[in-house]
């Protein structure tokens, strides 16, 4: 059967995560339904991260076979054309090996999530941010952030439910940036690793959110990684705000480059994958 891999964008809002549920509304449940119309009965997809209910996506990746061998752009277009009136698109689309796996193939994932600093609220960024009604120190959530970085048993930030078999996880980058605009500000994290524990990323942004409002200080994020232990971690924050931003592969899959949306000025400075 002919595989292809397929790069997706969608909005989180509305749907129970990326992975299939029973009756519920998922991404992996759109896409195979629009699959479906295509072709019957072919197998499920698979992904590089099973996002949870309300995260987003920019460049998630999927692959999938079909019967046919279809053109690229020929399927992409029939994809999104049955995934209306969804917030999905499928932005890329390319053939691959009968071998290729998104999940177990990736070498790295990239995170971002967005908090927007303002006291008024959010009318164009509703349930695309995490709003806080006050300003954050950006210089001390990094500081905080710095005692994360490299392998470490990170209990203390992953979620009860989290089924990976070991909790020893390897953070690779956390950028922390600050975008002023009047009447407010825009704090994005983007995080790095080659894959994540359940909530993790959430965790960790709560955590640091509570430095950024002078709650904690920054020493306190080393030391309740220490601890590794749930109750040791800040609030964890809701799914508004968090996009998986990015896959990375040995070997880039698609032919054409499109670069995942860009939501304003990106600087130049999340197996368990879910988050």
């Amino acid at each position: 059967m002919p595989r292809f891999a397929l790069k997706i964008e969608y909005n989180g809002q509305g749907f129970y995560g990326w992975q299939k549920q029973n009756s519920l509304p998922t991404i992996q449940g759109e896409i195979e339904q629009a699959l479906a119309k295509l072709e019957p009965n072919l197998p499920n997809i698979g992904a590089a991260g099973r996002t949870d209910a309300g995260v987003h996506g920019l460049g998630q990746v999927a692959h999938c076979d079909m019967f046919k061998d279809w053109k690229s752009e020929r399927l992409k277009g029939a994809l999104n054309f049955h995934l209306q009136p969804a917030k999905i698109s499928v932005i890329d689309c390319a053939p691959v090996e009968p071998d290729w796996h998104a999940r177990f193939l990736a070498t790295s994932r990239e995170y971002l999530f967005r908090i927007v600093c303002r006291a008024a609220p959010v009318t164009h960024d509703a349930g695309l941010v995490w709003q806080s009604r006050h300003p954050l120190d950006v210089k001390a959530m990094r500081e905080g952030a710095l005692q994360l970085l490299g392998t470490h048993d990170f209990t203390t930030f992953r979620s009860t439910m989290c089924q990976a078999v070991s909790p020893i996880k390897t953070l690779d980058e956390i950028n922390i940036s600050e975008r002023h605009y009047p009447g407010g500000s825009e704090v994005r994290f983007q995080v790095r690793a080659r894959s994540f524990l359940h909530n993790q990323v959430r965790s960790i942004v709560g955590t640091l959110e509570r430095v950024g409002a002078r709650a904690w200080q920054p020493y306190q994020v080393g030391k309740a990684l220490r601890a590794q232990d749930r109750t040791a971690c800040g609030p964890v924050c809701p799914p508004d705000g968090l996009y998986l931003e990015s896959v990375t592969y040995t070997e880039n899959p698609f032919t054409i480059t499109n670069p995942p949306l860009e939501l304003s000025d990106k600087p130049a400075n999340d197996e368990t994958i879910p988050d």
